[in-house]
């Protein structure tokens, strides 16, 4: 009976979301995408016209292309590069897991590349620059469905996978003689809104907090910082229309009496409905990861009652993913808050006998498929048992 309550109160949250997508698409709400999406002609158009600044030689060395989101990584760009060039790209396009649920992913997290057989990485908006670190023929990969198993861009996922998503992206790429700084500036100066754009992004990095690493499978982000709040130190955390996992590596032994502890801060909330089925999977939280491989995560819902818990709807994290709800609903919401969970208590309860260490601690935002804002600032974070702990904020 719990098992049929829970299918139904699923099926129930999807029909509320397909009826608030019906309902923003005719009021004209549906956005909320982090830059405005042009047709393919209005994008060739725009770089063709702004390559027009620079000089003839630099204008060989620009090609735009299209990266389809129903083909499997990798796809050949066409274009050979030499290690030590400099090289951007501007992105444009969608690439959409449901139009029913007006559900797209952008180029800044979608849209990987790497060279050759080399390691795979990406930008953190739509438009990057890098220096090439070996010679070889530039490639390109819709991410999303995928999800990386090696560093050089090999995955698990079927291949028959990205045949259901739609779409696709637009890419711009110049491979610059000399900096790249001078390429930009003078197709910023002709009025290309996407170089200025990359030079605002290249002189303003955000740095990741100190000893902390994004998970390197997802990609790098700008969603974390350090903050100080009333002269408390923390972890920042904004989210929109992206998704990133932030880590820090611990050795902590497991026993009944080893506790996680932290402060935060929510102001707001990136999912308006439950977060366990796929198309509002929206949260922030902070999770802790054996050494089995499993994390279990603790968040704040919009509406699941507390002490909900969960695997992950997504398919690629369904197995090694738990949730479970330390508070709910709005109420609290831009208070500072104190939690304790016993782990040991938390795994045995939800999942079964405990493993032996815990190995990481992790802060994850997603606001990919409802395309909301979440705030949030974390502090005091420790894990370990009495006067014996592990701080790592």
């Amino acid at each position: 009976m719990a098992e049929l309550a829970t299918n139904l109160r699923r099926a129930a949250l999807l029909t509320r979301r397909i009826a608030d997508s019906s309902a923003r698409r005719m009021t004209g709400r549906l956005e909320g995408a982090r830059i405005s999406e042009l047709s393919t002609d209005a994008f060739s158009l725009e770089f063709e016209q702004a390559v027009g600044a620079l000089s003839p030689a630099l204008r060989e060395r620009g090609v735009l292309l299209r990266v389809p989101a129903d083909t499997a990584p990798w796809f050949d760009a066409g274009i050979d590069v030499e290690a030590g060039e400099e090289i951007s790209w501007f992105a444009n396009g969608r690439v959409h897991l449901s139009k029913l649920l007006d559900m797209f992913i952008e180029p800044h997290f979608q849209l990987w590349a790497r060279i050759g057989d080399g390691n795979a990485f990406r930008g953190t908006r739509d438009t990057f620059t890098f220096t090439a670190e070996e010679s070889g023929r530039l490639q390109f990969a819709s991410y999303f469905p995928g999800e990386w198993t090696t560093p050089k861009g090999g995955f698990a996922t079927p291949e028959s996978a990205w045949k259901g998503v739609g779409g696709g992206m637009d890419v711009a790429v110049v491979r610059w003689q000399g900096s790249s700084v001078d390429g930009l500036g003078a197709m910023a100066r002709s009025g290309y809104a996407r170089a200025a754009r990359e030079i605002e992004r290249s002189s303003g990095t955000v740095p990741v907090p100190e000893d902390w690493n994004y998970l390197w499978f997802l990609g790098p982000g700008e969603i974390y910082q350090h903050r100080r709040d009333n002269g408390r130190t923390c972890i920042d955390c904004r989210t929109h229309c992206d998704a990133g996992i932030l880590q820090i590596d611990v050795d902590v032994a497991l026993t009944s009496a080893t506790m996680l502890s932290w402060q935060w801060h929510v102001s707001e909330l990136p999912s308006v409905f439950g977060e366990d089925i796929l198309p509002t999977h929206d949260y922030m939280s902070i999770a802790v990861e054996y050494d089995n491989g499993i994390d279990v995560t603790y968040y704040w819902s919009a509406e699941l009652p507390l002490g909900e818990g969960y695997w992950c709807p997504l398919p690629n994290w369904a197995e090694r993913e738990f949730h479970i709800v330390v508070r709910s609903g709005r109420d609290g919401l831009g208070h500072w808050h104190c939690e304790e969970r016993s782990l040991f208590d938390d795994y045995r309860d939800y999942i079964g006998e405990p493993p032996k260490r815990i190995k990481r601690v992790w802060l994850i935002a997603n606001s990919l498929f409802q395309r909301r804002i979440g705030r949030c600032r974390y502090a005091e974070i420790s894990v370990g048992e009495g006067d014996d702990r592990t701080v790592v904020l």
